[in-house]
């Protein structure tokens, strides 16, 4: 059961229960790999709302290795996906709310 104090989530993938966590090792290679030189720029980049499928694989991965999974971001790219890409998203956005924190203005629908 992930710990929510720590910022942990849980995520299904196959038959396999995952937890992730975003570290400060975490966060330091998210900085590398979205080549940006602090935490505020990270904290915006994610801030948007919009994560690329690219973008979503490379935070699944370095959360996966952040609560200790030993694996590779092939690895990652190639985990089942049988219930679509919404529940992968669903965790990413509720573990860099845990992180990060909510938006202080988030978006508004707009009526069609």
């Amino acid at each position: 059961m992930p710990n929510k104090r720590r910022g942990e989530v849980a995520l299904h993938l196959g038959d396999t229960r995952y937890t992730l966590c975003l570290t400060l090792g975490a966060l330091a290679e998210l900085e590398d790999a979205f080549a940006v030189n602090d935490l505020m720029a990270l904290a915006e980049r994610f801030g948007s709302g919009h994560l690329s499928s690219r973008d979503l694989l490379t935070l699944l991965a370095v959360a996966l290795r952040g609560d200790g999974h030993a694996i590779s971001d092939r690895e990652v790219a190639n985990l089942p996906l049988h219930d679509g890409i919404e529940p992968v998203a669903a965790a990413i956005a509720e573990l860099l709310v845990a992180t990060f924190g909510a938006p202080a203005n988030p978006p508004v629908p707009q009526d069609a």
